[in-house]
């Protein structure tokens, strides 16, 4: 399972060119759900139209150099190492779910269209890649989703409420974990593999088709809107919001866990 490319040894009972049809299809999917989310939600026009106001309500101009300064900043602090979310267990996790998403997916790729067949043999580190990418999605998310999501008890909720915003991490966890136990399952030639095959590709059909539903999408926005962000605090108007105070807490501190109910 860990060196064994489980697509090339797919590839004796399903043709290679229907693999790689349906991950063309899951990427238009992707592309065309966000798409269809931009319109709909209108990011786009918020986004232009939010980017518009700073620059005229800023005290001053960003030059291109300065600008392509903020860009690196934004994609190695925002981007590379979530640094929205501060130092704690959130961004760990976080950290954790994206490059094992990224390390799956990738491999996913790399193994169903340059190795699909036994006759090419896949490098044992795609593989074990695979492997550890979906490993790393399911300590992130699942650590997320146990212990760090929203204290949904003092909001006076049932732990096991789930809502639509939850789609694109239970639909991401479930094509993760059921993808390892069909891997595990083909390599020990289970009678079950081709039961947990068709459980693989329903949770992964949902996590890519309902982007226009989930929270999918948001991996695309969040740049941008880290950029803006800094780009609004460099021109001086802030979104329009004062700028940060010195005084002490008054009210107590907003990492105090809430349990009030």
């Amino acid at each position: 399972m860990f060196t064994s490319n489980p697509f090339a040894a797919l590839s004796e009972s399903i043709d290679p060119g229907v693999m790689q049809t349906y991950v063309v299809v899951m990427i238009v999917l992707v592309v065309g759900g966000t798409l269809f989310d931009i319109w709909h939600k209108g990011s786009a026009a918020y986004f232009f139209r939010s980017w518009r106001k700073t620059q005229d309500r800023g005290t001053r101009r960003v030059g291109s150099a300065e600008m392509s300064a903020l860009a690196v900043r934004t994609a190695l602090a925002e981007g590379l190492t979530s640094a929205e979310f501060g130092p704690g267990r959130r961004r760990t996790a976080h950290l954790l779910t994206m490059y094992g998403f990224l390390a799956y997916i990738i491999t996913t790729v790399v193994m169903v269209f340059w190795f699909p067949t036994p006759a090419t043999p896949t490098p044992a580190i795609l593989p074990q890649l695979w492997v550890i990418g979906a490993l790393l999605v399911c300590v992130g998310g699942y650590w997320f989703w146990f212990f760090i999501r929203v204290d949904v008890a003092a909001e006076g909720h049932t732990p096991f409420r789930v809502v639509r915003a939850d789609l694109f991490i239970l639909s991401l966890l479930a094509s993760t974990t059921l993808g390892l136990i069909w891997a595990g399952l083909q390599a020990m030639e289970s009678s079950w593999t081709t039961v947990f095959l068709g459980l693989y590709l329903i949770a992964t059909t949902v996590l890519f088709g309902s982007v226009p539903w989930s929270k999918f999408s948001h991996m695309f926005y969040k740049p941008a809107a880290a950029l803006e962000k800094r780009v609004s605090e460099a021109t001086g108007s802030r979104r329009n919001l004062p700028a940060p105070a010195d005084k002490p807490e008054m009210f107590g501190s907003a990492r105090e866990r809430p349990r009030h109910y």
